[in-house]
C-alpha cells in the first residue's frame, strides 16, 4: 500500500502586485499567473525548495512563525518564487499606453515562444520558425512594435525571470553566477551591467536583500 503526501499552498494574489511593483511601469491589470506548468524544471525545483524551507523551517518553529515581520517576508518570498516558476502577465500584458497599438497576432506568438523558451539557447531563426515567418519579418515586427531587436527582447525576458529568481532564492545555497547561467548569461559581469540598467541595483544586492 503506497501513501501520497500533498502540500496545498495558497497566497494572496495581491502579493504578486507588491512583489512586481519595484521598477515596473504602471499596470492596468493585476498580476496573475497565466499557466499552471513551471517554465522549466529548474524553476519548479526552486519553488519546491522555497515551500520546503517555509514548511520545515519557519512554520515548524512556533516562535518564528508568529513573528509579523518574518511572516510578511516569508509570504513575499513565496509569491516571488511562484512568479519565478510559472508564466505570468507581469512582463507581457499591455499597459494603458500599449493599448493604443494593437499587437499583431504573429508578434504575440513570437513573444509567447520567447517567454516559454527563455531558459533555452534560442536565436532569431528559432523564433521565426516557431512563428512561421522569416527572420527578417521577426526583426521588423520587434523594431516597429517593441522598439528593440528580437534578441534584445529575449534578454529583457531573461532578466525578468532572473530578477524574480534572485528575489526568491536562498542566498545560502544560490549564487548570482548560477542564476545568470541558468538564464543564458554566461558572462556574470555583463549580466550585472544589464541587471543594474534594468533594476537600478546589482544582482548581488537583490540576492542579499
Amino acid at each position: 500500500m503506497s501513501r501520497t503526501h500533498c502540500d496545498i499552498v495558497t497566497v494572496d494574489s495581491g502579493l504578486f502586485d507588491r512583489v512586481t511593483a519595484a521598477g515596473n511601469r504602471r499596470r492596468a491589470e493585476p498580476v496573475r499567473l497565466t499557466d499552471s506548468r513551471p517554465i522549466s524544471a529548474a524553476a519548479g525545483r526552486q519553488l519546491i525548495h522555497a515551500v520546503d524551507y517555509l514548511r520545515d523551517g519557519l512554520l515548524a518553529e512556533p516562535a518564528l512563525s508568529g513573528a509579523t515581520l518574518i511572516a510578511w517576508t516569508a509570504m513575499h518570498h513565496l509569491a516571488a518564487s511562484m512568479l519565478a516558476t510559472f508564466p505570468n502577465n507581469a512582463l507581457l500584458d499591455p499597459t494603458i499606453e500599449d493599448r493604443h497599438d494593437t499587437t499583431p497576432v504573429l508578434l504575440r506568438r513570437a513573444i509567447a515562444f520567447i517567454e516559454e523558451h527563455a531558459d533555452n539557447d534560442i536565436g532569431i531563426a528559432d523564433i521565426a520558425r516557431a512563428t512561421y515567418v522569416t527572420p527578417r519579418a521577426i526583426q521588423l515586427m520587434f523594431r516597429r512594435h517593441r522598439n528593440c531587436t528580437p534578441m534584445e527582447y529575449v534578454r529583457r525576458v531573461r532578466l525578468h525571470y532572473a530578477h524574480h529568481e534572485l528575489l526568491a532564492a536562498d542566498r545560502a545555497h544560490t549564487t548570482v553566477t548560477q542564476i545568470a547561467a541558468r538564464w543564458g548569461f554566461a558572462h556574470t559581469g555583463r549580466f550585472a551591467v544589464y541587471y543594474r540598467q534594468a533594476y537600478g541595483q546589482s544582482p548581488h544586492t537583490t540576492l542579499r536583500n
